[in-house]
């Protein structure tokens, strides 16, 4: 006898479809993604109120530079090659990449010597920094291209692709993204409450 029949024999269907729900509640939570409070640095200095999903992947993260606050969710890639830093309370959403680096030149230069030559040797190999500013907000599944400076309280819409500057308080949207508002405006309408005008003057100041 097999362990199935054994299994089906001794167990009655009830119990058997209780012990399955079971099994696909644990298997379903130990694969579903967590975040993890607390962020140490390259350095090995703590930011200890830095939020990060176990899902994200730092490629170069002795370049990679996160403020205290910080939030970046589920499934997102930030790129260390050319330097990245994300300031104070800035949030990234899930499934966004952030990319300091490109070898779209480069790979036709090289063709299938590509990877005999180490990246930091590479002609064609852009390198570039990215920065996004204190209190940003980069909305899921969007895009940032190397060499690009976001300023503090801005917003990136969702899906957007950003290949140049952002300013201070613009929001952005679209592919390539455009500014379509300002976050003060948006604000504005939430800011009658003393307390959260002194919060919202802190960051700034």
């Amino acid at each position: 006898m097999n362990a199935r029949m054994l299994y089906r024999r001794l167990l009655p269907q009830g119990v058997r479809t209780r012990v399955r729900k079971l099994l696909d509640e644990l298997i379903t939570e130990s694969k579903a993604p967590r975040m993890v409070m607390g962020y140490r640095d390259a350095s090995g200095e703590l930011r200890p109120r830095t939020r990060l999903s176990d899902t994200v992947f730092l490629y170069h993260r002795e370049r990679i530079n996160i403020a205290d606050n910080a939030f970046v969710w589920h499934y997102t890639i930030l790129d260390g090659t050319g330097g990245l830093t994300i300031g104070e309370g800035a949030q990234i959403g899930a499934w966004v990449g952030i990319f300091t680096h490109s070898s779209h030149i480069s790979i036709r230069l090289y063709g299938r010597h590509y990877q005999d030559v180490h990246e930091d040797e590479k002609k064609g190999y852009v390198k570039s920094p990215v920065s996004i500013g204190p209190y940003t907000f980069v909305g899921a599944g969007s895009l940032i291209l190397p060499g690009v400076t976001i300023g503090k309280g801005a917003l990136v819409s969702a899906g957007s692709i950003v290949t140049r500057a952002v300013k201070d308080f613009e929001v952005v949207s679209g592919n390539p993204a455009e500014v379509v508002g300002d976050t003060r405006v948006l604000d504005k309408r939430c800011l009658r409450d003393p307390q959260l005008q002194g919060w919202y003057d802190e960051w700034q100041h």
